[in-house]
């Protein structure tokens, strides 16, 4: 069975709360808060991009399991801010890690759910027999224009998976796609920030997609959400997963590991795979947990995972941070240094 053999998480300590953001702009931050279920995000480092986050995530999940990078035969990297418009992020992480040459390599990009399409991906040269393991990335240091609602959960930090057959810590079982031409959310080459298309962006774009991509899985796999011990979904704000989860029948509980936003923001790509890294760093054999993507654009990928014994004889979750770690110690920074940080301000020479 294709699985995932082992897995890690990256994410700056640096952060900014959202009374901070809305201190700044005259706006009402209980209220912000509260429709949100967000109070603080993460910022990246002056030095930190999608790709420096991709290579700690990567090295952080080889540090789990004793991998020969040389058996790593594709690497993905999925991200809506890959430092470069041409030149690919997935080289540079490669070379980092020390895989060889010989291995396909490509950057992904499908709004907040690239890095969930590159896990789909290796999990077809897995099972075709192509390659040995292929490590699939979600990456981001997203943007929201100054002022805009996108400012008050645009985040940064990404989670890492090697796919393999070799004993794999968890199998997925099932995994289905639902994808429209719906453009709630687009940015134009050339263009800092990206817009959206406000409310448009919930019933139309995230409920329709998770809806319809969980509904196929379920159906596919023949359960119900009562049948799974945790759920992840896309997490753009803490109401759209609660919401979604309820409607779809899962419960409060099941969703509760993963749902880390309220404490980091929307990750993007990075997103759903942190919400699964969150739930992987507690589960136990047996488990099975449930996860769908979202991606503006739109479309979201579901996946049925089935946690096995190899988590706690194959792996070290304690020799790499886990996602709960990662939030702890956070370096909080006003308004100005935050946009230095993100490049809001730039010095004239």
């Amino acid at each position: 069975m294709v699985g995932i053999i082992t897995y890690g998480a990256y994410i700056p300590r640096y952060r900014i709360k959202v009374e901070e953001i809305a201190r700044v702009w005259g706006a009402n931050a209980q209220e912000i808060s509260g429709g949100l279920g967000v109070f603080e995000k993460s910022v990246p480092d002056m030095d930190e991009d999608a790709a420096t986050i991709a290579v700690e995530a990567a090295r952080n999940a080889l540090l789990r399991r004793e991998i020969d990078p040389a058996d790593i035969g594709a690497v993905y990297v999925g991200s809506e801010s890959h430092p470069y418009a041409v030149k690919p992020t997935a080289c540079t992480v490669g070379e980092a890690i020390g895989a060889t040459p010989n291995m396909t390599a490509a950057d992904y990009e499908f709004a907040c759910k690239a890095g969930t399409a590159a896990i789909q991906t290796c999990m077809g040269l897995v099972a075709s027999g192509m390659i040995k393991y292929g490590l699939a990335i979600g990456s981001d240091v997203s943007q929201g224009a100054p002022g805009d609602a996108l400012e008050y959960t645009a985040a940064a930090g990404g989670a890492a998976y090697v796919i393999g057959n070799d004993d794999p810590i968890a199998t997925i079982n099932h995994t289905r796609s639902f994808t429209t031409d719906t453009p709630d959310f687009w940015r134009r080459e050339g263009q800092n920030y990206p817009r959206h298309g406000g409310r448009f962006t919930g019933e139309p774009g995230y409920f329709k997609h998770v809806k319809g991509a969980s509904r196929l899985l379920l159906s596919h796999a023949k359960k119900t959400p009562k049948d799974y011990t945790y759920a992840v979904f896309h997490q753009p704000n803490a109401k759209f997963p609660q919401k979604v989860a309820k409607d779809l029948g899962f419960s409060a509980e099941q969703i509760r590991p993963g749902l880390v936003v309220p404490r980091l923001g929307n990750t993007y790509s990075g997103a759903s795979p942190m919400g699964l890294a969150a739930t992987l760093d507690i589960a136990k054999p047996g488990d099975t947990i449930f996860v769908c993507s979202f991606g503006s654009g739109a479309g979201s990928d579901a996946f049925d995972i089935s946690v096995t014994d190899a988590i706690e004889s194959r792996i070290d979750r304690n020799a790499a941070p886990g996602v709960e770690k990662l939030l702890k110690n956070p370096i909080y920074l006003d308004y100005a240094r935050y946009a230095k940080h993100k490049g809001k301000l730039v010095m004239q020479v």
